[in-house]
């Protein structure tokens, strides 16, 4: 793991800086190009593997991320994702491009290819084929549209979370979930992690819809939700709460501490995606971890295979995942 002494060296800032940014600390000034800094030197230092760098330039790919720069800050899953496929084509010898949500895609065309990542509405991904048809996205199933595409499992470890409170001798289990929306304001269904959820639940006669609270997913969003949850249910609390994001569980933490309950004793949590602020926060969170490099690289060598390929074949590959046990959970 690393430390923050190495975050902070490695984005030249203090490793008080570090410390505050990595738990969203409202009230520190700091630019959004030193935010990103330090979130790409956190998760560039939990990179097991070195990359390795050809001399020789193959073409050019381009990176087109569904959150704006600043967005991406708010939720490191997709940072991770974008960083994991800029490694793998960088050592592929490819030379990239990326695209932010609020950036002119008019020379996307130009590329060899692309890594889509996030979610994208009908409509965006028709337009983005007709600019390009050389596609992977990362993190939604397009398989309907013909298009590759790269996502996580979430049943699995959903099933899992909920195996491990009940271990726990801990039966009252809420949720705090978000809700999606394109950039171009089509709504999407449910979160996968809730639906596998309330599903896992119901068959266990334990699914409690007071307990569950819907917002988006940032820190700010999980703060506000557990205010609410605290102050609704505060003659019946859950004894833990799974939280689909890191992000919204940092603000969660944050809404206990001010509110005086501890984590575990009164309340554990486990998160999903395990980027690299659960290792910062206090206590620091259990989480499920995804393999958000894993992702990132298989998505590049999958358009690396199909560039190759005298047809383009649509697939889907699925990357597992694993329950990793910190101190916010009993």
């Amino acid at each position: 793991m690393a430390t923050i002494k190495d975050i902070a060296q490695l984005a030249n800032v203090s490793n008080a800086t570090v410390s505050r940014v990595l738990n969203y600390d409202q009230t520190l000034s700091v630019g959004d190009e030193t935010r990103q800094r330090i979130f790409e030197a956190a998760e560039s230092l939990n990179y097991r593997k070195n990359t390795r760098k050809m001399n020789q330039q193959r073409g050019r790919i381009a990176i087109v991320e569904w959150y704006t720069a600043k967005e991406e800050l708010e939720d490191l899953y997709y940072l991770s994702i974008r960083l994991g496929v800029e490694k793998k084509l960088k050592e592929l010898g490819y030379d990239v491009t990326r695209f932010f949500q609020n950036d002119p895609f008019d020379t996307l065309h130009d590329a060899t290819g692309a890594v889509v990542i996030g979610k994208y509405s009908p409509a965006q991904i028709k337009r983005l084929k007709k600019l390009n048809h050389n596609l992977v996205f990362v993190d939604m199933n397009t398989l309907d549209f013909e298009v590759s595409c790269v996502m996580t499992d979430f049943k699995t470890p959903i099933k899992s979370v909920i195996n491990h409170f009940t271990t726990a001798g801990l039966t009252k289990i809420g949720m705090l979930t978000g809700q999606e929306s394109t950039a171009d304001n089509t709504k999407l269904g449910p979160d996968p992690r809730f639906i596998h959820f309330k599903t896992l639940l119901k068959a266990q006669k334990n699914y409690h819809p007071d307990w569950i609270l819907t917002g988006d997913f940032t820190p700010e969003s999980g703060y506000q939700l557990m205010i609410q949850l605290l102050q609704d249910q505060s003659s019946d609390l859950p004894e833990a709460l799974f939280i689909a994001n890191d992000a919204m569980a940092v603000g969660a933490l944050r809404a206990l501490h001010e509110s005086g309950i501890k984590v575990p004793e009164q309340l554990s949590l486990i998160s999903f995606n395990d980027t690299s602020i659960c290792q910062y926060t206090f206590p620091t969170l259990s989480s499920v971890k995804v393999y958000t490099e894993q992702m990132g690289q298989s998505a590049a060598e999958l358009l690396v295979k199909q560039l190759a390929a005298s047809e383009i074949i649509p697939q889907v590959i699925t990357i597992g995942t694993t329950l990793t046990l910190r101190n916010s959970s009993k």
